[in-house]
């Protein structure tokens, strides 16, 4: 069957499961003809970056059992690879294909470092090393303003094809222009699928199946004959390379890179409830997680202000649902899906199948 040689064996198991990632796929892949304007199309383009992201860090977290607060620093080295070769060498592929190839061979060799000198110690103490070493990464690129702009970040041109000045054809096709800002969502979607199909192939290979062995018990990993310290040196170099990747993908994508967008505590916090939500240790709770989540940081203030006009004159609910108490029901809902799903979504739908 097609569908599972693409999926390398790991179907969805459940029906439910299966309507839902599918139509998310199907939303993502048409969103420019379903959902037409500027924010819808950034929503759904950073939908699918941090798939990629989530993706990623669930390798670590979900299938090797690593805990580490440094996935937003090898974003952030794959998203100013490309911002600084862009805003030094011009608009060109040339230093697109430069600023990836620096930002992730940087990305993978820092991750190589941080695992050979720290995965030999507990878990605790890996997650304070890596949190440390991100942080003090943050602080450099600060600091190196002349080079990364400093807390202001980076703006920079994207080549021709992918500037909305491009132009395939100067009709429309159903009501949707085919401009450079178009192909520059399709190169972010089709990326982000490539991504995701790679990630469940290694964690439905050989390979995967020790990482799966080391999470549960690597003790016992190690006794049968393997060496569990590379395997989780190869897996801690494999995520922060997709996770470089990422970032290349949202740099071409906001043609703008700076500590906010990249490097922000902030977003190592929101992919590890990305995680949670979705399910950890099934890449297809990252489709799930990412959507949910982002959605609701992006339209939960206006589902919430329809709420208030709507029982204007009722006591409490519309100071309760007012637009600024956003965040406070973004941590009701995670509370709420935490408590209704403690496997995640994925892990709830896949378990009510059996």
């Amino acid at each position: 069957m097609i569908f599972q040689r693409i999926l390398s064996g790991d179907l969805p198991r459940s029906r439910v499961l299966a309507v839902l990632i599918g139509g998310i796929v199907l939303a993502l892949a048409f969103a420019p003809f379903l959902f037409p304007g500027t924010r819808s199309l950034d929503t759904a383009a950073r939908i699918c970056i941090f798939i990629v992201l989530v993706a990623s860090y669930d390798l670590l977290l979900g299938y090797t059992g690593i805990v580490s607060f440094a996935h937003t620093m090898f974003f952030g080295l794959g998203a100013y690879g490309v911002a600084i070769a862009l805003s030094n060498l011009g608009p060109s592929w040339g230093a697109v294909l430069l600023g990836t190839v620096g930002g992730l061979a940087l990305a993978v060799g820092l991750a190589l470092l941080i695992a050979l000198f720290s995965l030999r110690v507990r878990a605790i103490f890996f997650a304070m090393v890596t949190l440390a070493v991100a942080s003090a990464f943050a602080i450099l690129v600060s600091q190196l303003f002349h080079i990364t702009g400093g807390e202001d970040g980076l703006s920079y041109q994207v080549p021709h094809a992918l500037s909305p000045a491009f132009k395939l054809i100067k009709a429309k096709v159903l009501g949707v222009r085919l401009d450079g800002r178009l192909l520059s969502y399709y190169l972010v979607f089709l990326s982000a699928t490539g991504l995701f199909l790679l990630l469940l192939r290694v964690v439905n290979s050989p390979f995967g199946r020790v990482l799966q062995a080391i999470r549960e018990n690597g003790f016992r990993a190690e006794a049968i004959g393997y060496t569990t310290v590379h395997y989780r040196a190869i897996a801690t170099c494999l995520s922060a390379g997709v996770a470089a990747l990422a970032g290349v993908l949202m740099a071409l994508w906001l043609h703008y890179t700076g500590p906010v967008t990249t490097l922000s505590l902030d977003i190592m916090v929101d992919i590890l409830l990305m995680v949670v939500i979705g399910g950890m240790g099934t890449l297809y709770g990252s489709i799930i997680g990412a959507t949910l989540f982002i959605l609701a940081q992006n339209y939960l203030r206006e589902v919430m202000d329809l709420i208030a006009q709507a029982t204007v004159g009722v006591p409490v609910i519309p100071d309760l649902f007012a637009p600024e108490r956003w965040l406070l029901w973004l941590g009701v809902l995670f509370i709420l899906s935490v408590y209704f799903f403690p496997t995640g979504m994925v892990g709830r739908l896949r378990g009510s199948q059996r």
